[in-house]
């Protein structure tokens, strides 16, 4: 019994660490986002902009998202403040007191997440900064669709991501 419970916390270890998210899974769901919004006829820009479209919104998405790596950097962080830079060692990621500081600093998201993508700010907010950055894009030449309507869109649309539809 030990052994089968030992290989599901194995597997589920090995699963968090294939599902590690970073500034690519902030691209995929801007690509995601990007794609519906223009084969729904949301959106129009020029094609050829498209991934420096992607690119951007992955970096104004990435404000209101937080990425394992995020995580880990802050966590280090936190660790480095508190037991001196000098005394932090190559293995920190495996110490407990790492472990603490990033349980604590997901728990501050409430433990909300969308594909290993932790929500910064509420799923609405999200919605909402896609939006405006959509009308303020200089890579988006239209917006079709009033804000509340967009938000509303995108805040389905978001929900519903996962690595596997990006």
């Amino acid at each position: 019994m030990a052994d089968q419970t030992t290989n599901h916390v194995d597997q589920i270890n090995q699963g968090r660490h294939l599902m590690k998210t970073d500034f690519e899974t902030l691209k995929a769901l801007a690509s995601y986002i990007v794609n519906h919004l223009k084969d729904d006829q949301i959106v129009d820009f020029n094609v050829a902009g498209r991934l420096d479209l992607i690119e951007a919104l992955a970096t104004e998405i990435n404000v209101g998202l937080a990425t394992d790596d995020d995580i880990k950097q802050q966590a280090l962080e936190e660790v480095e403040e508190k037991l001196g830079i000098e005394n932090v060692t190559d293995d920190v990621t495996e110490s407990e007191i790492y472990n603490h500081a990033r349980k604590e600093i997901i728990k501050s998201f409430s433990g909300e997440n969308i594909a290993g993508l932790y929500l910064v700010e509420s799923l609405h907010q999200l919605a909402l900064r896609v939006t405006t950055f959509l009308l303020e894009s200089e890579l988006v030449e239209d917006v079709f669709g009033t804000d509340e309507e967009i938000v509303a869109y995108l805040v389905g649309k978001i929900r519903a991501f996962s690595i596997k539809r990006a």
